[in-house]
């Protein structure tokens, strides 16, 4: 699961020095984004003669950034921004968003960079395709690296020197032709425009938003992110989904157009977002993710009265939410059942939310929450949490709430027992890792220590959501993680391959650089906590360069190939 923006202002300026710059309000927007991904983060601009700009590295958005300081290098009046939560493929640098050369940006055709959210199901066949038809090196394991060059591919068919609004389009109808999976992407074409666009399920969110400029008069700027919430705190109004299989594409000084690239498969948005993805704040598809939220509390607590019994819910003194996803639906739980709502766990903002090994998991619970004893002592408490996937932070919260004082623990969750692996962009586990996997609630009670486990009935928390469309909304949902049967066709054998891939997956960390057209300068980490570079010699095999060797190699300002320009890594702008 990720991230994706795309902007383009009404004000187009080509001096350097115009207040429009879109990097503002992309930089801006990421905090708006930040729990999509943790992992990595970037933004890329087009300036004057379409000279694309970009900033990217391992990361949040205020390190990645130095808190803003490094967005005065990102000129120019359109651009993208992206945060990373790694799926397929590795977490490292080279595969964060905005790419260069690779994932997020190639130089043929025309200038495309890209942003993706989402997972290809299909990409052992497109990386074939793309090696022994299309002859283009693929430089990564990500599968959108395989959508970009799929796409750049399609747009150098046209044989054009320039390409027009119908191009994008049929490109783009033919690209999808190709990829199967889950997607929602924003993309920029060097001089020329920005676009967005959705796979033909509806799978994941996109949506599109207006304002009026600040700098010119009678003209808008239009912005498109993952997520309503970053729209509506920037400004933009007139906000609209990005349907199943629709493309929209907006050229600078002009009003957006709108394509159907693919007929709709299904109206299907993946059914996560609502139980733990997007922000309670975010409307998707015409859902409020709160109100999904509440409804799935009063569901989850008649489920309860059932299992228990009106005796056994008299024995329960509080209903505790573990924050902060579930604290809508405990409220509700509590308000239906007639129990007292507290907050027993605190907590800690200053740890960001990780996806750790499993041997750090008990660790990480620890140093995010905090239980108040109070709350705890001697009472009989009712947890209620989001979902339940390894089952080892529910038992350490089980462990927690016991060693406060907790006399007896029920368990409960706001999503059905996940038995199936997230294909379509969220990194959940492999089967094998899943506590629900091959177990009823009674084994997993056992194995968290609690005194009872209990789950939403997946036909209850699909009508939570649908309960809350609009005329025309979502029909069906994305819940192959509870079921295994998933709304697109699973080629044989992928679902073993995805594993595999999630089983040697590798971390890397690895300096923040910005880019545009000359010469790349490479500086060493500092202290603050920045991550060092890494020289040619250690990318080889050998040792890492000192900080003072590495702070005085630049590379060749004659280039024959178009590269990109590396400022903000100059140690004056950190």
């Amino acid at each position: 699961m990720c991230g994706v923006i795309g902007l383009i202002l009404g004000h187009v300026s080509d001096d350097p020095d115009s207040p429009c710059k879109a990097a503002v309000a992309l930089h801006e927007a990421l905090y708006f984004l930040q729990h999509r991904g943790q992992d990595a983060c970037g933004i890329a601009t087009c300036a004057a003669g379409g000279r694309i700009y970009q900033c990217k590295g391992n990361g949040m958005a205020a390190k990645v950034f130095a808190d803003g300081m490094r967005v005065q290098d990102l000129p120019g009046s359109m651009g993208l921004g992206h945060l990373r939560y790694p799926t397929a493929g590795t977490s490292s640098n080279a595969e964060s968003q905005p790419l260069t050369s690779s994932r997020f940006y190639v130089n043929s055709p025309y200038g495309i960079c890209l942003a993706h959210n989402g997972n290809l199901i299909n990409a052992p066949e497109l990386r074939q395709y793309l090696d022994t038809v299309a002859h283009r090196h693929i430089n990564t394991d990500s599968d959108s690296e395989l959508m970009l060059n799929v796409f750049a591919n399609e747009l150098n068919e046209t044989g054009k020197a320039r390409v027009n609004t119908d191009d994008i389009f049929n490109s783009l109808a033919r690209m999808y032709k190709r990829c199967s999976g889950g997607w929602a992407c924003t993309a920029m074409v060097a001089g020329f425009g920005v676009l967005g666009f959705r796979d033909s399920f509806g799978i994941r969110p996109l949506v599109l938003g207006e304002r009026n400029s600040d700098t010119l008069p009678g003209a808008k700027d239009y912005m498109l992110a993952s997520e309503s919430i970053a729209l509506r705190q920037l400004g933009f109004h007139n906000i609209r989904d990005i349907l199943p299989g629709q493309a929209v594409f907006i050229q600078k000084g002009r009003a957006p157009v709108f394509h159907q690239v693919q007929e709709p498969k299904a109206y299907s948005p993946d059914i996560f977002e609502y139980v733990y993805f997007a922000r309670p704040d975010t409307v998707i598809d015409g859902i409020s993710v709160h109100a999904s939220r509440q409804r799935m509390g009063y569901k989850l607590a008649d489920k309860i009265r059932e299992l228990l019994g009106d005796e056994a819910i008299k024995d329960i003194d509080a209903v505790i939410p573990i924050p902060e996803t579930s604290n809508t639906s405990a409220a509700s739980v509590a308000e239906r059942l007639g129990l007292p709502y507290c907050q027993g766990f605190v907590k800690n903002r200053y740890v960001f939310r990780t996806m750790p090994q499993q041997g750090a998991r008990q660790k990480g619970v620890r140093r995010k929450l905090s239980a108040i004893q109070t709350e705890f002592e001697g009472r009989c408490v009712l947890l209620v949490d989001d979902s339940i996937v390894r089952g080892t932070t529910s038992k350490e919260i089980v462990a927690m709430a016991r060693e406060a004082g907790a006399r007896r623990v029920v368990f409960a969750s706001c999503a059905p027992p996940i038995t199936a692996p997230h294909i379509y962009g969220i990194d959940l586990a492999s089967p094998t890792e899943l506590i629900a996997s091959g177990k009823d609630r009674f084994a997993i009670a056992k194995s968290i220590d609690a005194e009872e486990v209990i789950y939403q009935d997946l036909d209850d928390l699909k009508a939570a959501c649908a309960e809350l469309a609009p005329p025309n909304g979502p029909t069906q949902f994305e819940v192959g993680v509870f079921c295994g049967e998933y709304v697109t066709p699973v080629p044989e054998g992928y679902l073993e391959h995805l594993n595999q891939v999630r089983g040697t997956k590798r971390k890397h960390s690895t300096l923040a650089q910005v880019s545009s057209s000359g010469p790349t300068i490479v500086v060493s980490g500092e202290p603050n906590g920045l991550n060092g570079a890494t020289s040619r010699a250690a990318a080889l095999g050998g040792e890492k360069e000192s900080p003072e060797r590495a702070s005085n190699v630049t590379a060749s300002p004659m280039r024959d190939d178009i590269s990109l320009h590396n400022m903000a890594t100059d140690p004056e702008r950190r």
